[in-house]
């Protein structure tokens, strides 16, 4: 599939309008992590609920810019169902091509809507934000596993 930027454009739009997995779920079976940027609005909480080593659910909830809303969006959509690795695998990939490193396309499916987002470095941090969230939130859980 071709991203054109109208394409990007769309997916981008529809996420941060209409953002899938919205909304924290009241249940302590869910590790939750805040991030807040320090140069924009950016203020979300990312939920997760793993079981097994697998994200059984992924939901977030704030105030954030449309980069922020719509790649947290799309993470949540696409790593329900994923096991940690992989997880970690995709969030790999995912900033390999924040960071103009080689990158594999495919797997990053809708996420390729942020693949020119180097070009505005200071927006980096913006389609980061759920993504570090997330990666915190796995560590916590391997850590807690371990135990």
């Amino acid at each position: 599939m071709e991203f054109t930027k109208e394409l990007k454009r769309e997916i981008i739009l529809d996420n941060y309008q209409y953002p899938r997995h919205k909304g924290l779920k009241k249940d302590d079976s869910y590790l939750s992590m805040h991030m807040a940027s320090d140069s924009c609005i950016d203020d979300i909480t990312v939920q997760a609920k793993i079981e097994d080593g697998i994200i059984k659910d992924l939901n977030f909830d704030g105030v954030a810019c449309s980069i922020s809303t719509a790649s947290t969006s799309i993470m949540c959509d696409m790593f329900v169902g994923k096991t940690i690795e992989e997880a970690k695998e995709i969030m790999q990939n995912y900033h390999n091509m924040l960071f103009e490193a080689e990158y594999n396309s495919e797997q990053l499916e809708e996420l390729n809507a942020f693949n020119e987002l180097y070009k505005q470095a200071n927006r980096i941090k913006c389609g980061e934000i759920g993504f570090n969230a997330l990666d915190k939130i796995l560590k916590e859980s391997e850590t807690t596993n371990e135990k």
